[in-house]
């Protein structure tokens, strides 16, 4: 199929010269908001459209005077990382009344502002709409009134609105992610790994109680990520008798050695009665019932607080840019739309579309109709409860299927942080439909040497929330010992294998899938769930541990760049990992708001190193007093970290001096994010499914016996879904020496953070949002959604 003709905008020819774009941000405030804001402002101003900061949100826009004001390219200097939002924000009766809008439309005008970029919620959203709708008739009104000329109405005819969700409830259908929301769930992990060290110190049994008044995915998906014993949310009530329910299955894990429990309330809990659930309801409840020591702890606006993570930053900056976008394209006839996140993709929808659909879910569970409501929250948040209750609630050995399968899980290649959640994930999945689950220690190696037991059920628990990998991993290759691997699984009987790993696991199953035509017992299904710092697997946008590894980096440079404050004008080279994949580097540069990025996709001389050097001296005699560039370990041979850092020295002798920092392993380390604890635990159960589907596929005669394409698997992100793609295709996409793929996704986010930096370059839209409707129910697979 021909690929479709990519359209590209230019610096030159992209033009929003005589518009005027106007951001606010509406409504609770998320962390986010202000890359949000950065990113409207530096996009409006790089198109040539004057921007103006509307302070304290529409309550500004009502009392108009100092609190719009024109932003500058050095207003939103510093802002990247900071929580909250700058630029305020407030709840506004005024704007409610037909006054209250007339009054805003009026400073609109004086201004010349008829192109709106709103920051909030479902209220703020549907507030601007209506906004919108009335605005000839304000302006009409204001003729009338003699406040505005007459001519104004033709000028100023037509106002847009694009909208961007900042919310950490993650409320909004329509969009897989809010801003603000992987920031909020840092927060509970952060709080929730912090508790499960005291609660296991003293067997106690803790109630935490997130954000969530109507909406319960911060509940749930903080409870997947921590492996929580119960979890109670709006959307889906427990059934009566739960209380009964809830104390059996803390006292079986507490019988089971497990020392603490840990049950997360959404603070819109309720049971089918829609009767609200409290902590201290559920506290009395356990020391009642079971007599366990029990805490209760109110997360509160903790939750709100603190710096954003990368996931926020770099989905708010690409919400920003998109979102000027589509002012820029929008015409009088165009509906309101909000820019959002599907899968990997940015998207336009009719605003209202979201806002009634998001109604609807509030409608659902008002009259009761909890599954409905849960429906219409989205495909990931059903996969979300699903997968909670599949890896949560042990069904009893007598409903467990009998399957007699033999399954083994690995890790291959090096640690990453979230390969502990996937095995766990495989482990259980594979225990709930009748396998018996092997574990193997060290990787291939360990493999040949019989390095294998049988694991149970709870020898995974507590391990979402372990870094490296707890099995062991190593970088061997099968071919070296593939006799002893085959003579290991012909005495453990295994049936099936799920490789956690990065590009090693990759080059793992083509070696295995070319030794069954030697060895029969490689004839089974085998899937590979992609692990890896360096996010260089072929087949596959993400890899678990990437996340990771980007807050790493971010939370790194921040401080580094915190380092330089007050002092003289500094330019930081930092050295990030990645093989030859430049994937940290250019989106860490992104997230870490950095100035230039060098990595091996893109090839650059001294020419360009120059350029930048001449760029970053520039901007510090007129603006910044901090730079930051990124330097991917394996840009250039010739052009290393200490090169750089010493051309830098040179060339900005008497207006910057430089300082050079390699980040090394402590990019690996750590406990996984969010993200990656729940990226890791979906997609390997995915995995397992699948697997179990193949062995009941290719059982014949007595023995399981797989040896078409088809049967040796890479699961990966692509896009909007994840896809099982047989390895042995994916061979004409990767580029073996450098151990990369050949296309990478993530080049197309490179003009952004060069544009967020003051550099003129094109931007390819090819990807850009379309305005697409809201449907209930996406395609099978989209519940792959990058956004957990």
């Amino acid at each position: 199929m021909a690929k479709p003709e990519t359209k590209k905008i230019f610096f030159e020819n992209l033009s929003g010269a005589g518009k005027a774009i106007a951001v606010l941000t509406s409504g609770g405030d998320a962390q986010g908001m202000n890359a949000a804001v950065r990113a409207v402002v530096r996009m409006g101003l790089y198109v040539g459209a004057k921007v103006y900061f509307i302070h304290e949100g529409y309550q500004g826009m009502v009392d108009g005077g100092e609190n719009i004001e024109e932003a500058s390219w050095e207003s939103v200097s510093s802002m990247l990382q900071v929580g909250g939002t700058v630029i305020g924000s407030a709840r506004c009766k005024e704007f409610r009344s037909h006054e209250g809008r007339l009054k805003a439309a009026l400073n609109l005008v004086k201004q010349g502002i008829t192109n709106l970029c709103v920051i909030g919620g479902d209220g703020s959203l549907t507030g601007a709409n209506l906004f919108r709708e009335e605005w000839s008739g304000l302006l009409t009104e204001l003729v009338e009134q003699g406040s505005i000329e007459a001519d104004s109405v033709q000028k100023y005819s037509a106002l847009h609105i694009v909208g961007m969700v900042g919310s950490i409830d993650n409320d909004f259908c329509g969009t897989d992610m809010t801003i603000g929301t992987d920031s909020a769930l840092h927060r509970i992990i952060e709080v929730v790994d912090a508790i499960m060290t005291t609660a296991q110190s003293h067997q106690r049994t803790f109630v935490l109680e997130v954000m969530g008044r109507h909406c319960g995915y911060l509940a749930l998906v903080s409870a997947l990520a921590c492996g929580a014993d119960w979890v109670l949310i709006p959307e889906m009530p427990p059934e009566d008798g739960w209380e009964d329910k809830m104390c059996s299955k803390l006292s079986a894990n507490r019988a089971g050695m497990k020392r603490l429990n840990i049950i997360i309330v959404a603070e819109g809990a309720i049971d089918r009665s829609n009767k609200p659930i409290t902590t201290d309801y559920i506290k009395d409840l356990v020391v009642k019932c079971l007599g366990f020591d029990t805490r209760v702890t109110i997360l509160g606006h903790v939750q709100r607080g603190g710096t954003p993570s990368a996931f926020d930053r770099i989905l708010a900056s690409r919400m920003g840019v998109e979102a000027v976008l589509a002012l820029l394209e929008t015409t009088a006839n165009t509906p309101a739309c909000v820019v959002s996140l599907c899968g990997n993709q940015s998207v336009r929808l009719p605003l209202m579309e979201c806002v009634q659909m998001t109604q609807e879910v509030q409608r659902a569970m008002d009259g009761k109709r909890f599954e409905e409501a849960v429906k219409l929250r989205g495909r990931s948040f059903e996969n979300n409860l699903r997968t909670y209750k599949l890896l949560a609630h042990r069904k009893p050995e007598s409903e467990l299927p009998v399957s007699n399968f033999n399954v083994a899980v690995l890790n291959v290649g090096a640690p990453a942080a979230g390969m502990n959640a996937a095995v766990r994930s495989a482990v259980r999945v594979g225990i709930s439909e009748g396998h018996k689950m092997f574990a193997v220690s060290d990787g291939f190696e360990g493999f040949s040497k019989g390095q294998i037991r049988e694991i149970k059920w709870a020898d995974v628990g507590g391990w979402t929330g372990q870094g490296g990998s707890l099995l062991g991993t190593k970088r061997t290759l099968p071919a070296k010992h593939v006799d002893k691997i085959a003579e290991q699984m012909r005495e453990h009987n295994i049936n099936a294998l799920l490789i956690v790993g990065g590009f090693e696991a990759f080059l793992s199953l083509l070696e295995l899938l070319t030794a069954r035509g030697k060895y029969d017992e490689f004839c089974v299904p085998m899937v590979m769930v992609p692990s890896t710092v360096s996010n260089n697997v072929p087949g596959s946008d993400l890899s678990i541990g990437a996340d990771t590894a980007l807050n790493a980096i971010t939370a790194t440079c921040d401080r580094i760049k915190q380092s330089a404050s007050g002092t003289k004008r500094r330019v930081f080279i930092i050295e990030t990992m990645g093989g030859y994949c430049g994937y940290l580097a250019s989106v860490g540069g992104l997230a870490a708001g950095a100035d230039a990025a060098y990595i091996y996709e893109e090839p650059f001389d001294i020419r360009d190193l120059q350029a930048n050097v001449e760029h970053l001296t520039e901007k510090m005699k007129t603006s910044i007093q901090r730079g930051l560039v990124l330097r991917n370990e394996n840009c250039n041979e010739n052009y290393t970290t200490d090169f750089i850092y010493q051309l830098y020295s040179e060339e900005g002798r008497g207006v910057f001096d430089s300082r050079k920092n390699v980040l090394g392993h402590m990019q690996q380390g750590g406990a996984p994010s969010p993200f990656d604890r729940n990226f890791g635990t979906k997609i390997s159960a995915k995995a397992m499914q699948w697997v179990t589907k193949k062995l009941v596929e290719t059982f014949r005669h007595g023995r399981v016996f797989a040896n078409t394409e088809d049967s040796c698997c890479l699961l990966g992100m692509r896009r909007r879904a994840l896809v099982f793609q047989p390895v042995v295709q994916l061979k004409d996409e990767t580029d073996f020496v450098h151990r990369i793929p050949k296309e990478q996704w993530w080049l197309k986010l490179r003009p952004l953070m060069k544009i967020l930096a003051k550099y003129k370059t094109s931007y390819d839209v090819s990807d850009s949002g379309q305005l697409e409707h809201v449907v209930r129910n996406r395609p099978k697979e989209s519940d792959a959604s990058v956004a957990m």
